[in-house]
């Protein structure tokens, strides 16, 4: 019976010592992750502050499980566009929720129609922009772009070319893609284009093309800027109308 109680007692510590091991190694992985989180934060200040062409004194930074989320406000619309790119090249990052509001310096804010007469004279100047081939419309500072060109390159091409106008706050482009090629041709085009690129890891990559014109990417890559540039890849292939991105990050 002595030696029974003994084993039990043994037992009784190792279940325990387990117990309080699993609980450390708990504490430990929950401890990692801040850590990793902070250096993710700290990484991501730091690549703001040193982006000379903004301004991110009124930018707040979160973070949590490699998720950026970005708060606060700037003077312009661009500015908050830029702020996205600089973010979304630090590595680590897997995703971003932007909620930067865009608030114009001073009290005379531009007009919605001169906002309108300047985009509609920037986007005809544009020589990637076809002729009247896109329209125009102008509410509280928020851009509508609307109208048909043959390629994704035209329609990024017209809404750069109005992010930038004093006034604007956002800008939503409606612009639709009018090419149309065969679905396999559009595959095919994207693949290639995906092997070419250094940024891509082609082969993590799986590229559905479905009715419309619209093409699902499936996969992933190492990071957020991976991801982006496989997106790239699927919008500058002829006759693709929308592109559907699944492609997870980490």
């Amino acid at each position: 019976m002595r030696v029974l109680t003994r084993v039990n007692a043994h037992q009784l510590f190792a279940s325990e010592n387990d117990r309080t091991q699993g609980g450390n190694g708990a504490r430990r992985k929950n401890e990692v992750k801040v850590m990793n989180d902070s250096t993710l934060r700290q990484d991501i200040l730091d690549e703001l502050d040193f982006e000379p062409s903004i301004d991110a004194a009124d930018i707040g930074v979160a973070v949590e499980n490699g998720i950026i989320t970005l708060t606060g406000h700037v003077r312009t619309y661009s500015q908050k566009l830029k702020i996205e790119d600089v973010v979304g090249r630090v590595k680590g990052v897997k995703g971003i929720a932007q909620e930067i509001e865009v608030r114009p310096f001073g009290t005379n804010r531009t007009a919605d129609d001169e906002i309108a007469k300047r985009a509609v004279n920037t986007i005809a100047w544009n020589t990637s922009i076809p002729d009247n081939a896109v329209q125009v419309k102008v509410q509280k500072g928020w851009v509508t772009l609307s109208g048909k060109v043959d390629w994704q390159y035209q329609r990024i091409a017209a809404a750069n070319a109005v992010r930038d106008l004093a006034g604007v706050v956002g800008v939503t482009n409606q612009i639709e893609i009018k090419h149309h090629v065969s679905a396999v041709d559009v595959k095919k085009r994207i693949e290639d284009a995906l092997k070419r690129n250094a940024e891509v890891e082609a082969q993590a990559i799986k590229v559905a093309v479905l009715e419309g014109g619209k093409v699902r990417l499936d996969g992933r890559v190492h990071a957020w800027s991976e991801r982006r540039a496989a997106e790239q890849a699927a919008w500058a292939a002829a006759g693709v109308h929308a592109v559907e991105d699944h492609i997870s990050v980490g």
